[in-house]
């Protein structure tokens, strides 16, 4: 996992191409004081179409791997691009459908995390 900074850093940049790629709805769940939570931080966004959606995650990627030398531990969900998730092991971006992150309400089932959302 990251320095505390250095994922400080890596959160700025994903929320500023997030925005730079006109993801909407875009919250920050903060979870570090929940003792079962597997990264530090989740960050949620929707697009408008799968083509929305894979424009968003591929540039993020391509992104944070130009400007700071960081690649995803994984990625999930780009053979579909209605849920994309990306990796970054202390933090884990979901990329959803309106209509699916509405169906999964990610916020909700982390309702101890603090949210904050970001104005686009």
């Amino acid at each position: 996992m990251q320095e505390s900074n250095e994922t400080e850093i890596l959160l700025n940049n994903i929320i500023t191409i997030l925005k730079e790629n006109k993801s909407m709805n875009i919250s920050i769940l903060n979870l570090e004081r929940i003792d079962v939570s597997v990264c530090k931080y989740f960050v949620i966004c929707s697009g408008n179409s799968s083509t929305h959606i894979a424009s968003i995650s591929t540039n993020l990627v391509k992104d944070i791997s130009k400007s700071l030398k960081e690649k995803p531990w994984s990625q999930e969900g780009k053979e579909t691009c209605e849920w994309v998730l990306i990796d970054y092991a202390d933090i884990v971006i979901h990329v959803f459908k309106k209509e699916i992150r509405d169906f999964y309400a990610i916020e909700d089932l982390w309702g101890d995390a603090e949210i904050k959302n970001i104005k686009n």
